[in-house]
């Protein structure tokens, strides 16, 4: 139904990065905050770590939009896991550098050095736990060199504490660490985004039980929230076009929201 109540909601929880879907939350907020300070100090490397949906992405395309008004900074939102086309990449979209063949590291940090940046280019690289540690050895290198400041992102798991060991504990680099949100933080997050578009009617029907039923489900992460609410106000379009007489506008039913939990997984019938 392309006019309903439940659709412009349901579209505003699609699982995707943008930044101007940033939501102001303290906590994260702050955590932002000190992100942008990092990365004008003298470091070499900036490490952003959490599970899986705790706003990693999120933070670093918000970084690059706000920080790509006034200085260099590149985006790798994609891992490029070769190699090889690894330093290719980064020498043709950082220091305009083309070449068909084969760039070594050495050859790499002396078009680097050549470009003589007055500001040190930033990369940000999403999902890094992709990369081989071989790549992450020569990643770091290039750190040492100064010729590049990395922002990257890691999910918190075992091997997010290896390569921290074995490529940063000796180095100038700084950990940031995201945790899954509150049922506090949740609402506020739910609500902000209803608000922010203008889904007035939607965001009354959210009471305490529902933000404590929905944060129980996600564990409050920010991507299963995103995935349930995405469905339940789906269901919500179905019943409306459908049997809109079983719709109650006054609040949210827990059994809508627990079959949408069904629908994501999030319930196991």
């Amino acid at each position: 139904m392309e006019h309903s109540l439940f659709s412009k909601p349901r579209d505003l929880f699609l699982d995707v990065v943008d930044p101007k879907d940033y939501v102001h939350i303290d906590s994260i907020s702050h955590i932002y905050q000190s992100l942008k300070s990092s990365v004008q100090k003298p470091l070499k490397m900036i490490l952003l770590f959490g599970r899986p949906g705790t706003g990693k992405s999120m933070l670093l395309h918000k970084l690059h939009h706000d920080l790509s008004k006034y200085q260099k900074v590149f985006m790798f939102d994609i891992p490029i896991v070769d190699e090889d086309d690894f330093l290719r990449v980064l020498a043709e979209r950082i220091f305009t550098y083309s070449s068909h063949e084969m760039i070594t590291l050495t050859r790499f940090l002396e078009i680097a050095k050549d470009a003589a940046y007055s500001d040190t280019p930033i990369v940000l690289l999403d999902e890094a736990q992709l990369y081989s540690s071989s790549l992450m050895e020569k990643i770091r290198l290039i750190s040492d060199a100064r010729v590049i400041k990395f922002v990257i992102t890691l999910h918190k798991t075992d091997k997010e504490e290896i390569i921290a060991k074995e490529h940063f504990q000796t180095r100038i680099w700084e950990s940031i660490e995201l945790q899954n949100a509150t049922a506090d933080e949740l609402k506020i997050y739910v609500q902000k985004k209803l608000l922010k578009a203008n889904c007035f009617d939607v965001a009354n029907m959210f009471n305490d039980k529902n933000i404590k039923l929905v944060a129980s489900l996600t564990k409050g992460n920010f991507r299963e929230t995103n995935k349930l609410l995405f469905s339940l106000f789906s269901l919500y379009c179905w019943y409306e076009e459908n049997n809109p007489a079983l719709i109650q506008y006054n609040a949210l039913k827990s059994k809508w929201i627990e079959m949408a939990a069904i629908h994501t997984g999030l319930i196991h019938a």
